[in-house]
């Protein structure tokens, strides 16, 4: 098994990198979609957040009111690292399991918007990191998600900095062109890194 980590700023392209990696036969470990199963309706995470946070966090239909929960940890610290601290464990034990019921002679894709930012660069064989210009990143957080600029840019400086996730890179894929210029430097990676475990 080859043991790849995914990751990114906001807006960056991971995400196009990380859909055509499966596409080619990676299994993909998705550390966002992992957040939100640890915090479902019923779960212990889900639980425990309400414990720290209140009742504030629940919605009507009894699942995690992420935009409350938002409005309290965004711009809050010490509230993210309690957050943090519920979320982060459960969410590596969830990708161990499924890390572990990969077949032999995978390759494994961990997709983790915060790698770098939790000092996970070091747990991979291969660490890839997707830049864009923040230009570009401003210009599709607004026009794909809808933000405003400010909120675009709180969501950039709450990040580690492009210079940083490339420090800790083994692989720089440059997102400043088009979709389909991506995905020809994905291409060259999987084969890249089809030849690590033939």
């Amino acid at each position: 098994m080859l043991h790849v980590g995914l990751t990114g700023g906001i807006a960056s392209g991971k995400s196009a990198v990380s859909q055509r990696l499966a596409e080619h036969g990676a299994v993909v470990i998705d550390a966002d979609q992992l957040a939100r199963e640890v915090v479902d309706v019923g779960t212990e995470g889900l639980a425990q957040i309400v414990n720290e946070f209140g009742d504030g966090v629940v919605a009507e239909d009894h699942s995690l009111d992420r935009a409350a929960l938002g409005q309290m940890v965004f711009d809050d610290e010490a509230a993210r690292e309690r957050l943090n601290a519920i979320i982060h464990p459960k969410v590596r034990e969830a990708a161990a399991r499924r890390r572990e019921a990969a077949p032999e002679g995978a390759v494994v894709v961990e997709d983790i918007p915060l790698l770098v930012e939790t000092g996970q660069q070091d747990r991979f064989d291969v660490l890839v990191v997707v830049q864009a210009p923040e230009a570009e990143r401003l210009r599709r957080m607004r026009e794909d998600r809808g933000m405003d600029r400010r909120e675009a840019k709180l969501r950039i400086s709450a990040q580690t900095t492009d210079q940083q996730r490339a420090a800790a890179a083994d692989v720089v894929l440059d997102n400043s062109g088009t979709l389909e210029e991506l995905y020809a430097q994905t291409d060259r990676l999987w084969e890249e890194l089809r030849t690590r475990i033939r």
